[in-house]
């Protein structure tokens, strides 16, 4: 089996990263192609024995697992380019959200699947997201789950659903960093303290909290009531963002939801 890679920005550079170090893939298996072709001989620079090819249709030719990892406006462009190359054998996999599997099913012969990552997935942690096609078989179905075992956890999501859950899981590291300078900049602003020192003890604490949470030592609801003490200095922490937190991931969830509408709707304007 040969895997091609379309698309070697962050997400595309990150599966081909974790495919190889997790040893799920032989770096000879895989072929990237990306448009600026600096970054895909970057990769290359660390797995010897990978495959750049010089233009897509080359990569359709040679592989039997096509990774669209690119933006959803580019996919008209890339189908178009790719379409004769492509065979009822051959699988394509879309990470893109917007894009969904009935909409690459009915313009290609293959089988098809999405599978949204997660940057999490390059420490061999978290989640990777799966919607397979109609017409995906068993067979293949077990391949990409294995192959995505090696560095996650592969759990299946319901059409309706795969926006929030692509907010949870792939959008929500960048969600809670942004939280998490904040909390670092108000930390100094209000007590002084230096901002490395800050950091450093945040992200000592979100890691600990993630080892709680994995190894299921306590569950969210169990870790605030472990360390809130009644009358204590966290439950006066947990009052104010209780008053002031407002409706902030209700606005953040509703702005998600409306790009992803507007991004399908491009998509099909692109069709019609």
């Amino acid at each position: 089996m040969r895997y091609g890679i379309i698309g070697t920005g962050n997400m595309g550079a990150m599966l081909a990263t974790c495919f190889m170090t997790s040893k799920a893939i032989e770096a000879k298996d895989i072929i990237l192609y990306n448009r600026s072709k600096e970054k895909a001989l970057a990769i290359k620079e660390n797995f010897k024995d990978v495959t750049v090819a010089e233009n897509l249709q080359q990569l359709a030719k040679e592989s039997d697992v096509l990774f669209f990892c690119i933006k959803p406006h580019q996919f008209k462009d890339v189908l178009d380019e790719v379409k004769r190359e492509l065979t009822e054998s051959q699988c394509i996999v879309s990470i893109t959200s917007p894009v969904a599997v009935e909409e690459l099913e009915a313009c290609t012969p293959c089988q098809v699947a999405r599978i949204v990552p997660s940057i999490t997935n390059r420490a061999f942690a978290g989640v990777s997201l799966f919607t397979f096609g109609r017409t995906m078989d068993e067979q293949n179905k077990i391949l990409l789950k294995e192959l995505f075992h090696s560095f996650s956890s592969p759990i299946e999501v319901e059409e309706e659903y795969i926006r929030v859950a692509s907010d949870i899981v792939s959008c929500g590291p960048a969600f809670l960093s942004f939280l998490l300078k904040d909390w670092i900049e108000s930390a100094h602003a209000v007590t002084g303290i230096p901002q490395e020192k800050a950091t450093k003890l945040t992200e000592e604490m979100m890691a600990g909290l993630g080892n709680l949470l994995s190894k299921q030592i306590y569950t969210l609801d169990e870790l605030m009531e472990k360390v809130t003490v009644k009358g204590g200095v966290t439950g006066e922490g947990l009052k104010a963002l209780e008053q002031h937190l407002g409706e902030t991931f209700e606005e953040m969830f509703k702005a998600t939801q409306a790009k992803h509408r507007e991004d399908k709707q491009t998509i099909k304007l692109q069709k019609s």
